[in-house]
């Protein structure tokens, strides 16, 4: 029998991606058993807010959890949108709109991408360079986890015209990665895997994660 692993998020999409990543485990996010959870992620870094929703749901069930946070940072935005990239609402409201509602996928695309050419107008030496962050924690016990942080590199598309891929979610079609000359949209799930912010943090985790099932 497997072993379950809870994962504290509501995400279907990084649900299956963990369920890709972690095949030996049963991966159950709180849906699945009617499980209400909506911890305020008040941190200020990708693992601040991983903790706070892997404590919250470990509080909840008292068994393994993982978590995650995860976003894109420009180096044209100076890192932004960062933590608020699920948030992200253009260049005046970069941390979210003020009433907590999230715009459509390809607004805040169009809205990335117009908030990056401004700046680089004004500022023509920064870096249309970005990369996705992913902060993975495993929590075991009371005080007791694990972190791995990892990011994959790419390049920011200059247009909406250039966005291709069907694959993948959020900002992946509009992350050129050179070495393989596709976006991230454009990758199979096992490319992506291997050399995603959330793979290769997963892959570490997967491996502490091994040698704790082997002890309990």
């Amino acid at each position: 029998m497997q072993m379950k692993i809870y994962f504290a998020s509501g995400n279907e999409h990084k649900r299956r991606e963990m369920a890709e990543l972690l095949p030996e485990y049963t991966i159950v996010i709180p849906a699945d058993e009617n499980i209400s959870f909506n911890p305020e992620e008040s941190g200020s870094t990708f693992a601040q807010n991983s903790l706070i929703k892997a404590k919250a749901l470990w509080e909840i069930v008292h068994a393994p959890v993982i978590a995650d946070d995860s976003g894109i940072c420009i180096d044209a935005l100076e890192g932004a949108p960062g933590i608020y990239s699920a948030r992200y609402a253009g260049r005046d409201y970069r941390t979210g709109l003020p009433d907590g509602t999230k715009l459509p996928q390809a607004e805040q695309n169009r809205l990335l991408l117009l908030d990056t050419e401004q700046e680089l107008q004004k500022y023509p030496l920064r870096k249309r360079t970005c990369r996705y962050v992913c902060a993975m924690i495993l929590y075991v016990g009371q005080e007791n986890y694990y972190l791995a942080q990892e990011t994959m590199e790419g390049v920011l598309i200059s247009s909406l015209d250039d966005a291709r891929g069907t694959g993948g979610f959020g900002y992946d079609p509009l992350v050129f990665l050179p070495k393989y000359n596709k976006t991230i949209a454009e990758l199979s799930a096992d490319e992506k895997n291997a050399i995603s912010h959330r793979g290769k943090a997963a892959h570490a985790i997967r491996a502490i994660l091994k040698s704790f099932s082997e002890h309990v």
